[in-house]
């Protein structure tokens, strides 16, 4: 069987489907390391190992945090990555092209209902008074 090359990939999947660039994927395939990495330390199973969606969007929250600190919506914004149904419309790119594989369990349904972007990337990096205080609304009045 022939060796899958992910830059040859890449670039096929970039000829027909220019929506994330290079550097998404790219970022993409490290968290995927990060997050299979992680389960290995953590006793499940030895890497590299089949995660579900839910752990690689934890893995790609946790990894973006680490690489980009508060500039992770800047950077997810500039590739076009603003909600976790972007993550798993790379995710099943990649599958597509046969450079990782799902479980019948797996859907894109579940990067859907991920988590929120605003609370995973921006609150963390929030000064304290802010995380604690009502979002306003549209029609409140300043104090």
């Amino acid at each position: 069987m022939q060796q899958v090359n992910f830059d040859e990939v890449l670039d096929e999947i970039l000829t027909r489907d220019q929506r994330y660039p290079r550097d998404a994927y790219c970022f993409l395939r490290e968290a995927l390391d990060f997050t299979q990495k992680r389960a290995a330390k953590a006793g499940k199973l030895p890497p590299p190992r089949h995660v579900t969606p839910q752990e690689l969007l934890e893995g790609v929250r946790d990894f973006a945090l680490d690489q980009f600190g508060p500039m992770t919506l800047t950077v997810f914004e500039a590739w076009a990555i603003r909600r976790g149904e972007d993550i798993g419309e790379i995710v099943f790119l990649i599958i597509d092209h046969k450079l990782l594989g799902r479980t019948d369990n797996d859907s894109i349904e579940v990067f859907k209902n991920g988590y929120d972007f605003d609370t995973a990337f921006r609150q963390p990096f929030l000064p304290l008074s802010r995380k604690t205080m009502p979002a306003p609304t549209p029609d409140s009045k300043p104090a």
